[in-house]
């Protein structure tokens, strides 16, 4: 019976990447003639990238591309504020680090405006109190008129832009993928959307995002890395500080994966043979010296040999001890004996009730041990120094391993756990390296599953299949028909393996019996959106009057929340602030009472409501 290989072990080291500062380039010429090129920012809650709207070589992809953070210590000055890629490692400073977002939205404008600046000045713009260049810049999906009014103001009023668009990120990576397909406007369709704080189902009817039906899902990358580590803190609590959020991320996007049958899947991991196949054990950093390693023979015997003689040293001095207070004592009580024999009686029996002693007798018992203690110790004494220099090292060996070498030594001492512990050290086999691996299986499936069932985290919320299946109930058959015919998959957070295939086989059970569906991915889920920002800016110029662009007059005019409309943005929905109509004050009635004895007039004053104006009728009265 032939015998199985045993399964290869798969282990992976942390790459702990570090990044370095980004070059200040040099502004292109043809990007200001004939006209000024635009800038596009893809302003992602996790990472930014910037670059220019221009189909030259060397300028078709983003120039930057940076962590959309900032670390800056309270009280320091603005100038030493860290952004993105001036941040080589993450983790030290952790705790200072600040995003301009909560969630998706942009709530931190001080913060936005470093990235601004940041963006600017790396893309190689010197000029003095504004930025000649149109900005097209990407925001969530429905994303508040107060967010977008700040915005505008920020580009505007700081930095006097002549023109800004804004858009939604995965509108533009389906806009940019339908080209690429070659599929001719206007498109329909459906975008399931992942990035790293939140997940978007857009619905898109002939070429206009559908904003009133569209969903947000409150779980993304940010969640997952979070869920990972408290996996794996919990599972080794030895390693809490090595276990990091930046690792996490790292295990996230190298080594996990989506499965296609959830349950399935975990029971293929019950097989040990499975599990050794899979499972991905992550060595961490260590120091390879280790106290009791593996060490020479020669070196072990060393080690005994200067045991045994920092043995024999602590046993000597203790000897030496020993024999000094023995003979302190043994003069104390010779002198109380002298005492006697000089006939001081007093002081005599003074001395031996100091002493706790009832006679003479008594005390000369105390004085014979006392003189056999420290003649036994002087010989011992005298026996081990001789000893000390004619014994070799390899009868003290022999002596330690028969187990009566320290007995030898000193007999005097019934118990010496220093000597007991030292001659019975056995160092263990131990695997330090083992020791320092994580053995990441089903963590692997576990974490990217929330963004199907929230509730493995404690979500109380819809995944996003389930959201997608209520999304797509609130049309008709036929609008049902043409979104599901393009199912498009974008964003960071659905680069998993096996992801697009987890999401034809929930819609395969969605669905009606054999109704047809087709799933895109993306081919750059994460830069997509900003190469199609660049491929719409490149279509359609900035200018007064042009589709998807706010002048610097209609900010003016129709204010910072205005929104110009076109086939990859939000909807504009004004703020309709309803005025109301100030209350007329009631007037009270006049009356004028006349002198008795007089005639007089009497004013009456009535006022009825017409449907017109309001009519004032006043009726004298004489008598």
């Amino acid at each position: 019976m032939a015998s199985k290989d045993p399964p290869v072990c798969q282990i992976f080291s942390f790459q702990d990447s570090k990044t370095s500062p980004d070059p200040i380039f040099e502004l292109p010429a043809h990007c200001l003639t004939p006209a000024a090129s635009p800038i596009v920012i893809d302003n992602g809650s996790f990472q930014t990238r910037a670059g220019w709207a221009s189909s030259a070589s060397g300028l078709d992809s983003p120039q930057l591309l940076f962590r959309s953070v900032a670390a800056r210590s309270r009280g320091a000055a603005r100038s030493e504020t860290q952004i993105g890629n001036d941040i080589p490692n993450l983790e030290p400073l952790r705790w200072l680090l600040k995003s301009q977002f909560d969630r998706n939205v942009v709530v931190n404008f001080e913060i936005q405006e470093l990235i601004l600046d940041y963006v600017f000045t790396h893309l190689g713009l010197s000029s003095e109190g504004c930025v000649e260049h149109p900005i097209l810049m990407t925001e969530a999906p429905c994303n508040p008129l107060h967010c977008r009014q700040m915005m505008s103001e920020l580009l505007f009023e700081c930095y006097r832009v002549p023109f800004v668009s804004y858009g939604v990120d995965g509108l533009y990576s389906f806009y940019h993928n339908n080209n690429q397909r070659n599929l001719q406007p206007p498109h329909s369709g459906i975008i399931l959307s992942s990035g790293y704080h939140c997940s978007h189902i857009l619905p898109v009817i002939h070429g206009r995002f559908d904003a009133v039906n569209c969903k947000r899902v409150n779980v993304a990358g940010s969640q997952a890395a979070s869920y990972l580590q408290r996996l794996l803190q919990l599972k080794y609590p030895g390693h809490l500080a090595a276990i990091t959020l930046s690792r996490m991320e790292e295990l996230l996007h190298e080594h996990s994966y989506t499965a296609v049958d959830y349950h399935e899947e975990l029971e293929k991991w019950r097989c040990p043979e499975f599990y050794e196949r899979e499972v991905h054990r992550m060595q961490l950093p260590f120091s390879g010296k280790v106290p009791g390693g593996s060490v020479s023979v020669e070196e072990r015997q060393e080690r005994r040999a200067q045991q045994l003689r920092r043995l024999q040293e602590i046993n000597s001095r203790r000897r030496e001890e020993k024999l000094q207070q023995d003979q302190e004592r043994l003069d104390r009580l010779l002198a109380v004996q002298e005492l006697l024999e000089d006939g001081l009686l007093d002081q005599f029996h003074k001395s031996l009730m100091e002493l706790n002693m009832d006679s003479a007798e008594e005390l000369q018992s105390y004085i014979n041990k006392l003189q056999l203690a420290v003649e036994q110790g002087r010989l011992k004494l005298l026996q081990s120094d001789g000893a000390d220099g004619k014994m070799e090292v390899s009868e003290l060996e022999q002596h330690m391993e028969e187990g009566d070498g320290v007995g030898q030594m000193d007999s005097d001492f019934p118990e010496d756990p220093l000597s007991e512990k030292s001659a019975s050290v056995v160092q263990p086999a131990f695997n330090m390296a083992e020791y320092h691996q994580l053995f990441v299986g089903t963590e692997r499936l576990r974490c990217p599953e929330i963004l199907f069932q929230p509730s493995l985290i404690g979500e109380d919320q819809m995944g996003l299949m389930e959201t997608l299946q209520y999304v797509l109930a609130r049309y008709t058959p036929e609008q049902q028909e043409a979104m599901v015919s393009n199912v498009f998959l974008t964003g960071g957070n659905m680069q998993y393996p096996g992801m697009k295939e987890r999401v034809e086989r929930e819609l395969l059970a969605l669905r009606p019996f054999q109704s047809h569906f087709k799933v895109t991915m993306a081919t750059r889920p994460s830069l997509d959106a900003w190469y199609g920002a660049r491929d719409w800016a490149l279509e359609h110029p900035a200018a007064a009057g042009a589709e998807g662009w706010i002048s610097r007059q209609d900010y003016e005019e129709k204010g910072g929340e205005y929104l110009s409309e076109h086939c990859a943005s939000n909807v504009f929905v004004p703020l309709k602030i309803a005025k109301p109509v100030p209350a007329r004050p009631t007037e009270p009635p006049l009356a004028s009472q006349t002198p008795t004895g007089a005639s007089a007039a009497v004013a009456t004053v009535t006022s009825a409501p017409s449907s017109s104006t309001d009519a004032v009728d006043i009726t004298m009265v004489a008598s």
